[in-house]
């Protein structure tokens, strides 16, 4: 008996060292492609009988694929390995408070197609109906491929437990929303939810003004505020999932009353709520006709409009002041400010800096501070490379 159980700990812990080995070649080639076997073994430290093994397994999946010889440094040219980004897509999905966006992405995080809706005040059940034609019409769009959809990642304005259930989104209504269940069942793919601010910040980082920094806060700013934490390179979600909520830290002792519950919370300052509800008190008349928004204070900022330039001015100040308490609690390489306010980065940027003076002088060393390069798309591109590397590290074995 003894020496089966020897015998089965060996085959299993073989079995993982291989799996391990073949995730690590694969994530090489799509990082470095194109790129010789024996660059490979280089890179990996693997040596070149196990590297060889491993690009034939996924050679003969479809996930890798030969090109033309390379350059050669002496002796015959290498064959060169190519990732095949198209031998599968992800749906990435941004549920906002007034708007669904959703992207189809090949495996590298290339946006292929996407569609965008925008309401008001739905339920969850007119929400979920909006975000199945979103989805079937992504779907529809999706080119031939080997592994077809292999996932959707659902990025959520709100807190999400570890089994992906939505718990509380204030500024939607939605209490313990089992939305995971509702899409699986649907469209029997994986299916990953994660909050938006998450999504968004490692959208930054995979794709966009975060890659160079390993300690970055993501600062999501639309009609709400979330903040997702890449500290040391990962992203950190607390000890039950639920960090990040730092649009409802205190700001104003006996303030308001957030959504939330809560009194005087950051974004009851510093949101998009907070920019048209202001703009809405200091009577502003968006041009033709237009209704009071986001894109419309733009607009009248750009033309000059002194009121309304306030207004943003205001706004970027209070930013500021959320942003120098993350500053001295997190002292990070990198602030990202994204979302939907990210637009409006021309006026907000100086009063946002000028408020930065309060944050402690060792803090700011080196920091520095951006606009998402992302824009709306941060938390969409997250929640798809979420679904893509799923696939590509837990079904590798699989395929």
């Amino acid at each position: 008996m003894e020496l089966l159980k020897m015998r089965l700990t060996q085959t299993y812990n073989q079995h993982v060292v291989k799996k391990g080995n073949k995730s690590l070649v694969l994530q090489t080639i799509q990082e470095y492609t194109p790129i010789s076997r024996a660059d490979i073994a280089n890179l990996t430290g693997l040596n070149k009988g196990t590297v060889s093994s491993q690009v034939s397994e996924l050679l003969s999946e479809g996930l890798i694929l030969e090109s033309g010889p390379g350059v050669s440094s002496g002796g015959r040219r290498p064959v060169m390995l190519l990732f095949n980004q198209v031998a599968g897509y992800s749906i990435g999905i941004d549920i906002g408070v007034n708007y669904i966006l959703g992207i189809l992405t090949d495996l590298q995080g290339k946006i292929c197609s996407e569609e965008l809706i925008k309401f008001n005040d739905l339920t969850f059940d007119e929400i979920k109906e909006e975000l199945f034609k979103i989805v079937d019409t992504l779907i529809g769009s999706m080119p031939k491929s080997r592994y077809g959809l292999v996932g959707i990642g659902i990025g959520v304005p709100g807190t999400v437990s570890t089994e992906g259930e939505i718990l509380l989104a204030p500024n939607l209504n939605w209490r313990h929303i089992d939305l995971k269940s509702v899409m699986t069942e649907k469209y029997n793919v994986p299916i990953l939810i994660e909050n938006e601010a998450n999504a968004g910040a490692y959208g930054e980082k995979k794709f966009g003004a975060g890659q160079e920094a390993n300690n970055i806060i993501y600062v999501s700013i639309g009609i709400g505020i979330g903040v997702g934490l890449i500290l040391n390179g990962e992203l950190y979600k607390g000890n039950n999932g639920f960090s990040g909520e730092l649009g409802h830290m205190t700001i104003e002792t006996g303030g308001p009353v957030c959504r939330c519950g809560n009194q005087g919370c950051w974004e009851l300052y510093a949101s998009e709520k907070a920019l048209v509800e202001s703009a809405s008190r200091n009577e502003i008349q968006p041009e033709d006709g237009q209704k009071l928004s986001l894109e419309s204070l733009n607009e009248l900022a750009e033309n000059g409009d002194a009121g309304v330039i306030r207004i943003f001015e205001g706004i970027g100040g209070y930013i500021g002041v959320g942003i120098n308490n993350i500053i001295n609690i997190f002292n990070p390489e990198q602030v990202i400010i994204g979302n939907r306010l990210a637009s409006s980065s021309k006026w907000l940027e100086e009063p946002l800096k000028k408020k930065l003076v309060h944050a402690l002088s060792t803090h700011k060393k080196d920091l520095k501070i951006d606009f998402s390069q992302l824009s709306t798309h941060a938390a969409a591109l997250g929640a798809a490379a979420y679904a893509s590397e799923n696939f590509l590290t837990i079904d590798i074995q699989e395929v």
